[in-house]
């Protein structure tokens, strides 16, 4: 189990790296989705527009780590990982919360 919890910080800490090295044109799956920087706003549950987690259920006002954008809008979550599974398939996933 540790050895697990281990090897998922370390693939986060990778795909987090690998944002930070992003070229300068985004592909176009990129160019829809952006990412929250830590120098970035803190988000509050007003500032988007998801009241729950699209991933997970958790409630925007239980707390949001990061967000991203998608077709002009800011949406909240819950961690960084459910985050990425949204910017998966955003179109699915907004079609499953409704």
């Amino acid at each position: 189990m540790k050895k697990n919890l281990v090897s998922l910080l370390f693939a986060a800490t990778l795909f987090a790296a690998a944002c930070n090295n992003a070229s300068e044109t985004p592909a176009p799956s990129e160019a829809q989705t952006e990412m929250a920087t830590p120098e970035a706003t803190k988000y509050t549950p007003e500032m988007v527009v998801n009241k729950k987690d699209y991933t997970c259920g958790m409630p925007t006002t239980a707390g949001i780590s990061d967000t991203c954008h998608y077709e002009g809008n800011a949406y909240g979550f819950c961690s960084a990982e459910c985050k990425a599974e949204f910017q998966k398939d955003p179109a699915a996933a907004l079609a499953a919360a409704q």
